[in-house]
């Protein structure tokens, strides 16, 4: 247990007078003892802007550039915390992150200047970092060395502002003990060593970046790359010009890697792995076929609540098994008690998934340290005394845990729950997706019907005869799975961490600008949904009084 009482702030200490190449960005290299005289000037800096008596929280809003990582290691040396803000807030939402989290100082650059106009930040130091005002002030502090003795394990490091389709985002609490610890298991999980490079293309203002890809790359004195914003084009470039061994990944970015035109040498580059959430089975295979690199789904829940772990012999689809000292569970929300195990089809396919899929939970003790100033979001995660995840599973019969979806992507069809995902995996077989997300519009009468999207493969375009025979092909996809809507578009909509943009899509429905198919109720067929039809579906909307649910 050692390692649970570590700080980040001696990890960083410790690459004072380490002289190998620490940091590579757009061809240029540091040391990591530069890296480190860095972030101890930049600490110095941060002990004198930071009045007494506060919260020490500093913003950061930039891209990833050296600044991002220096300024975790200055907080971390502080004693400080970092809120990681996100570039593509915009007014009132911006300033609300930036507040919230009682951020005295907001470190920036000019690219990102024109975000703050016109806001309302009172008491807030503004430090923009690819400017000469910033670099004259930071000369002031070269000299300085780096001193770990002021942090304690306990002591706040990162508040990152957790996703969410609806609300506002809440600031998950990371102590310098756990990002550390977090750092180190992953060292010892995946063999990280002292010569590897870790490629960081995912935004830092994102937990996976920090957590799953810089802190094992500090934690074992590895080399960081960044990427200043993700480029699926740029992507095998990179690798090779940095000799990147580990990549981080989130969303839909390992799909847009596989639609960028395929090469002979693609398997010539230094990877060996890559770590993220969200690939998908068929993706990850049509990734290791095509650039021989294993990609491993993993799962640790944002706030730090519940951790699965793959190990050898993980079934395929499956993350893995619980952590050790988790008791975690897949539970009905509605009478807490256990789903039974998943039954499968002799090719692997779910068969009771309307019985198996439900919450994961945590029974036990969870290194979740909270929300900042949000007690009603800590009460809701701990419901009960267990950790409620917000993430739907199912178990096999083995313990192999799989991945199911959001709880707000559920979809009550007929009085039936369905999980977004498990439909998205049998969309992902059409040959001619590229990329398909699945969520819920109100039915006219009661609960949900399912609508699909469909980026489509180039060179194709939507044919409704096929996709309704290949539907019935899938002996998995379940009597009320079959989407009611599809709409066609030439990019999937998603976040700065690349994840679907849900919330948007549920909005529009299927009054979109898009082209949308349909099968209307008692048809077999899918056909183009027109003007006459929507009108149709308003009215009857309005006639049972939930006109009101299709703009929630």
């Amino acid at each position: 247990m050692g390692s649970l009482r570590r700080t980040v702030a001696e990890l960083v200490q410790e690459r004072w007078g380490d002289h190998r190449p620490g940091l590579w960005f757009e061809g240029r290299v540091l040391s990591h003892h530069r890296v480190t005289a860095g972030a101890a000037a930049r600490a110095a800096l941060l002990a004198d802007l930071l009045p007494p008596g506060v919260a020490p929280h500093l913003g950061v809003l930039l891209d990833n550039t050296p600044e991002y990582p220096m300024w975790l290691s200055a907080a971390a040396l502080a004693g400080a915390a970092v809120a990681g803000i996100n570039p593509t807030r915009r007014g009132p939402e911006l300033a609300r992150d930036i507040l919230h989290t009682e951020c005295r100082v907001l470190v920036t650059e000019r690219a990102h200047l024109p975000l703050l106009e016109g806001l309302e930040l009172p008491g807030v130091r503004v430090l923009v970092t690819d400017t000469d005002a910033y670099t004259g002030l930071l000369a002031t502090y070269e000299g300085a060395k780096p001193d770990a003795s002021r942090a304690t394990p306990d002591d706040r490091l990162l508040l990152y502002f957790t996703s969410g389709s609806t609300g506002a985002p809440k600031a998950a609490i990371c102590t310098q003990g756990r990002l550390a610890a977090a750092g180190r298991s992953l060292v010892d999980h995946f063999g990280v060593r002292p010569d590897d490079t870790h490629y960081i293309c995912m935004p830092m203002f994102h937990g996976n970046a920090v957590i799953a890809d810089w802190a094992p790359a500090l934690a074992a004195g590895a080399t960081v790359a960044l990427r200043r914003r993700f480029s699926a084009s740029g992507f095998l470039a990179d690798v090779r010009a940095c000799g990147a061994t580990y990549f981080t990944y989130v969303g839909r970015a390992v799909q847009y890697l596989l639609a960028t035109p395929a090469r002979p040498d693609d398997r010539d580059n230094p990877l060996r792995l890559g770590f993220g959430t969200e690939a998908g089975a068929v993706d990850a295979a049509a990734f290791e076929a095509r650039f021989g690199v294993r990609l491993v789904e993993g799962y640790g829940s944002s706030e730090g609540g519940a951790a699965i772990q793959w190990t050898p012999g993980t079934p395929a689809g499956a993350i893995g098994r619980a952590a050790p000292g988790d008791d975690l569970a897949v539970v009905d929300p509605a009478t807490r008690r256990e789903c039974p195990p998943a039954v499968f089809t002799g090719d692997g396919r779910l068969l009771n998934g309307a019985d198996a899929i439900g919450e994961l939970v945590n029974r036990g003790p969870t290194p979740f340290e909270g929300y900042w100033r949000n007690p009603a979001a800590d009460a809701a995660r701990r419901s009960a005394g267990w950790y409620w995840t917000g993430d739907l599973f199912y178990r096999d019969a083995d313990g192999y845990l799989y991945f199911a979806g959001r709880t707000d992507d559920r979809l009550r069809v007929d009085s039936e729950n369905l999980a977004a995902a498990m439909i998205e995996n049998i969309l992902a077989r059409y040959a001619d997706a590229a990329a398909a997300a699945v969520y819920a519009v109100p039915d006219p009468v009661a609960g949900d019907q399912v609508m699909a999207a469909l980026a489509l493969q180039p060179g194709t375009s939507f044919d409704p005869l096929s996709f309704g025979e290949f539907l019935l092909s899938q002996p998995d996809l379940g009597t009320k799975m079959a989407p009611r809507f599809v709409r066609i578009m030439e990019r999937m909509p998603v976040t700065a961490t690349n994840k679907i943009h849900r919330v948007g899509l549920r909005r529009e429905g299927f009054r979109c600008p898009d082209p949308v198919w349909w099968r209307p109720p008692g048809e077999c067929a899918y056909r183009r949904l027109g003007e006459a039809d929507v009108e149709g579906l308003l009215a009857e909307y309005w006639s049972r009084g939930r006109e009101e649910l299709l703009t929630r």
